[in-house]
């Protein structure tokens, strides 16, 4: 019976017995696959090992030599950025086959690809996969056949890749830019069928369907079910890939139902195709070497693989949501209506003794100030009483910082707990480092009764019963961070092979990114760091991502602003193919790298890509391209990120974005009130002897220089944009009390909204409470209001608002718009502080005349919008001669510093302390300095903090 079996063994690898494929019935559009026959030229102790294999499926003592002399496992990702499409496709299937084994089967089992919607209506996209397959072609021209076997992609609003280096790979993320990412799948022992659905298949009463109808409806009959394994050492449990258009949405929740509950211990994971633009249509594209006419680009329905054999794939999903309060119980739901909760006080304080923070109820200004009114509102959240969730919900925003609370208003985020809980750390961080998995499911709240303040879900996502526990949550970059590395931590502890995975597909959002986490490839690079060695990494930002959170398919489900892992690897611990084997079959090619239609494609790109500097013209300034009129960039509107065709897809730098999202700002307003109705607002607010006259900003501060040598003007801001928020909470009215009170002879305020978190209402509000302080004999600062100004429109709205004086930033302007912006805000009587970072600028101010009231040399560099953490920058501009002729040409100009002042330290040769390098700036002449981010941080008040700062020159 053994030798009979390594014989029908030897026979099938060699294609001398091989599965005919049957006719595809109708409404099918499902094909199956079988590798290509072979040459008799393998190795008959390959074959006894597979036959070994066959007859002895648990025999776990000798799978480390089997897996020694079977065919390697093979994942290879290639990326390129090229401008255009068929060259981008070239270039990255090229890279792909550098990284590839010699082909023993002489077949590509399976090709992945996704391709940028910014080439859309450059090529057709019937072009996409029949150029992958010429490029493969030309690479094995001494191979007949067909030898990709299946590909499958979508189009994608941004790309994840990589490039092989020596003992694993280098992760590229590019999000919202032309790009190609092709990964090519030798996949030995696997039987792979792809598939694509419409709407119209997927029915929506699985669960009174027998296994066998509804997988005929949706065209996968010849797929085993999970109870429905052969005898061979490998199961034939399928892993399912898909690949969704946006438009299958609706009937995707009933499709996953049934496939969970077909395929009840199957790995399925994915996204749903994308786009950079509104304006495109999400592609999907499919090839099968089984089905002649299999040569796909379409716009709808589902596309998908399915694996079965020697592949499997650890599925994980990151979610990116923070709990906030305590542990909930449902009182009163149904279907997916939560109508009112309760307090969970055991499971609360166990939550308390993980550490975990359930809320900021031990802010220092809560517990010394918190008024009758705010108790009332804790103790009533905490009774033990039924309330609605809605109640609940306000009562927790009022314990929340403001950027928590922010997010809890425009949208409603809860998490149902999976029943997983018993004996594991109530704490989902802790859990997910143990390797235990999520306990909440997260889902956003559809919509709420504002009569009885209840919540539903979206409808069929869930099923609410009484008793149910449940929690509040919100997005969090920071927490977002802590759990990507809380779930990898938990992957390495629960890793039962010691061998590296093939490849890990990775399936973020389009709202994750450095959209969330502040920095380009975190999540690459946290898979790079813990599956070292892993050869490939590869993925796309999609429209949702589909996988479970534990890992079973019990919760499986398209999640929103969630990232999907897939962790490739072999069932028979049969070898991968690293990198550094791809490396040493290049260096033994006569030319080091690959020769593609006559050129040479260096391997490894990224070593020119990884750091690309914004251009800057020969005086070393930012070179800046304005918004172009006929394009557009992503917007954000509430919780919905929307996003609209351009030219231009990613600023060069960190200005370059903040002007073209401030344009869009700015004529988005122009369409509610034109300039003509604002320039005559300003005419009549002049007239009217009720409103606000300006206020002397300069003449306040000289009059302050009088009894102090180092003027502190405090700054309002909610958010620095490279540490977020400053504060818990940002109450403007308190901030400004304290102010006045310790002292400020001025204000500055940040009134910007796309990266410093302000309105103009900020200065109106201010405004109103620095006229109080008027009223209690106090003098009213005047206030400074800054704003990335690069339209007249701009300094009109600030004057309405109460703005005595304005902040430009020099980097930004032209030296004609410098000069015109100046003068009109002279023409309405405020102050003009110009704010620089280079000698160049300097000189620009210099130029301008009497206009200019101050000038601010500033920490920031206007390239990454981060700071020069030392202070040097803004010690050298006020030591330069640039700075020196302005001192000549406008002695009555204010000198300042801004940018870390307060934080930063300086060793003066006997400590390296805060008041060392304010020492160093008032020795160099600077008066004093504009102060934001070094008041938030420090614990002294502002009289305190200010009489710090002063008196080493006491």
């Amino acid at each position: 019976m053994r030798l009979f079996l390594i014989l029908v063994a030897f026979a099938r690898a060699n294609g001398f017995i091989h599965n005919h494929k049957a006719p595809i019935g109708a409404g099918e559009t499902f094909c199956a696959f079988r590798s290509k026959p072979r040459v008799a030229r393998t190795r008959i102790p390959h074959f006894i090992a597979f036959a070994n294999r066959m007859c002895t499926p648990n025999d776990s003592a000798n799978s480390s030599v089997q897996a020694s002399e079977l065919e390697q496992q093979a994942v290879a990702t290639g990326y390129s950025q090229n401008p255009d499409l068929l060259v981008a496709i070239d270039e990255a299937t090229t890279a792909a086959l550098a990284s590839l084994p010699p082909l023993e089967r002489k077949v590509i089992d399976l090709g992945i690809v996704y391709i940028s919607s910014i080439y859309d209506g450059q090529h057709s996209p019937t072009k996409v996969v029949p150029s992958i397959l010429e490029t493969v072609k030309q690479h094995y021209s001494h191979i007949d056949g067909s030898i990709v076997q299946k590909i499958i992609g979508c189009s994608a609003g941004g790309l994840l890749g990589s490039t092989h280096i020596a003992g694993g790979c280098t992760p590229i993320e590019n999000e919202g830019a032309a790009g190609v990412t092709i990964s090519l799948c030798v996949l030995p022992d696997t039987e792979i069928r792809t598939f694509h659905l419409l709407e119209d298949d997927v029915p929506d009463d699985y669960a009174e369907m027998d296994a066998a109808t509804w997988k005929s409806s949706v065209g996968l009959s010849k797929l085993k079910s999970s109870s429905q394994g052969d005898n061979t050492g490998i199961d034939d449990q399928c892993s399912f890939m898909l690949l969704p258009a946006p438009s299958f949405q609706t009937d995707m929740d009933d499709f996953l139902k049934g496939l969970t509950f077909n395929f009840e211990t199957s790995a399925i994971f994915g996204g749903l195709a994308s786009t950079v633009s509104s304006l495109s249509r999400a592609k999907l594209f499919r090839y099968d070497v089984d089905e002649p006419d299999c040569m796909q680009a379409l716009t709808e329905g589902c596309l998908g693989a399915a694996m079965s054999g020697d592949v499997t794939f650890k599925v994980m999903v990151a979610q990116g949501a923070k709990p906030v309060g305590g542990i909930y119980r449902v009182v009163k739901g149904e279907e997916s209506t939560i109508q009112a909760i309760q307090l969970d006080e055991a499971a609360t304080e166990q939550l308390e003794l993980t550490g975990e923070d359930i809320g900021d109820e031990n802010d220092e200004s809560d517990a010394e100030e918190m008024d009758l009114k705010k108790k009332t509102a804790a103790a009533y959240a905490k009774a033990i009483i039924p309330k609605p969730v809605l109640a609940e919900a306000n009562y927790l925003m009022k314990t929340l910082s403001d950027e928590d609370q922010s997010f809890m208003r425009k949208l409603l985020l809860i998490g149902l707990d999976g029943n997983s809980g018993v004996g594991k750390s109530p704490s989902d961080l802790i859990r997910l480092a143990e390797g235990d998995g999520h306990r909440f499911t997260v889902h956003q709240v559809a919509s709420a009764g504002m009569k009885d303040g209840s919540v539903t879900l979206p409808f069929g996502s869930v099923n609410i019963e009484p008793g149910n526990r449940f929690r509040f949550f919100v997005r969090s970059g920071d927490y977002a961070k802590k759990e990507v590395q809380a779930i990898w931590t938990g992957h390495q502890r629960k890793k039962l092979k010691p061998t590296p995975p093939a490849a890990c597909f990775v399936f973020p959002t389009l709202d994750r990114g450095e959209n969330l986490f502040s920095t380009n490839a975190f999540e690459s690079n946290i898979i790079a760091e813990y599956l070292q060695g892993v050869p490939s990494i590869g993925g796309f930002f999609s429209n949702g991502v589909i996988g479970a959170l534990d890992g079973s398919n019990s919760q499986v489900m398209v999640h929103g602003s969630a990232s999907c892992y897939a962790v490739i690897g072999s069932k028979s611990n049969r070898p991968i193919y690293s990198n550094s084997q791809a490396l040493e079959q290049v260096e033994n090619e006569t030319h080091v790298g690959l020769m593609a239609n006559g050129r040479i494609l260096d391997q490894n790109p990224t070593e020119k890509e990884e750091e690309n500097p914004a251009p800057r013209s020969a005086n070393g300034e930012l070179i800046i391209k304005r918004r172009e009129i006929h394009s557009g960039r992503a917007l954000t509107v509430s919780a919905v990120e929307w996003s609209v065709a351009e030219r231009i897809a990613k600023p060069s730098s960190a200005l370059e974005g903040f002007m073209w999202n401030k344009e869009t700002e700015v004529d988005r307003l122009r369409e509610r009130v034109p300039l003509s109705n604002l320039v005559s607002q300003c005419k009549l607010f002049d007239m009217d002897a009720t409103k606000p006259k300006p206020r002397g900003w300069a003449v306040s501060i000289r009059a302050a220089m009088a009894s102090e040598q180092f003027v502190v003007i405090p700054e309002l801001k909610r958010i620095e944009p490279f540490y977020g928020s400053l504060r818990k909470r940002y109450d403007i009215v308190k901030l400004v009390a304290q102010f006045i009170k310790g002292g400020a002879v001025a204000l500055s305020v940040n009134c910007d909204s796309v990266l410093f978190g302000g309105s103009l209402a900020d200065i109106k509000t201010i405004r109103d409470t620095t006229s109080n302080a008027a009223d209690n004999e106090l003098a009213p600062p005047p206030i400074l209001a800054s704003d990335l100004i690069l339209y007249p429109y701009q300094l009109y709205k600030l004057r309405l608002a109460g703005a005595d004086a304005v902040n430009l930033v020099v980097g930004a302007l032209s030296g004609k718009d410098l000069l015109y912006l100046s003068k009109i805000a002279a023409s309405l009587k405020m102050d003009v502080v110009a704010s620089v970072t280079s000698e160049v600028q300097i000189n620009s101010v210099t130029k301008l005349g009497s206009c200019i009231a101050a000038i601010s040399l500033s920490n920031r560099d206007l390239e990454t919008f981060g700071f020069d953490e030392s202070g040097v920058q803004a010690l050298e501009l006020m030591k330069s001669d640039a700075m020196k002729n302005f001192s000549n040409i406008h002695p009555e100009a204010l000198i300042f510093a801004e940018g870390r002042v307060g934080i930063t330290e300086m060793d003066d040769g006997k400590d390296k302390s805060i008041k060392s390098y304010v020492n160093e700036l008032k020795k160099a002449g600077v008066m004093g300095a504009i102060v934001g981010g070094g008041l938030a941080a420090s614990k002294d008040d502002f009289k305190e903090f200010r009489m710090h700062l002063n008196s080493e020159f006491a």
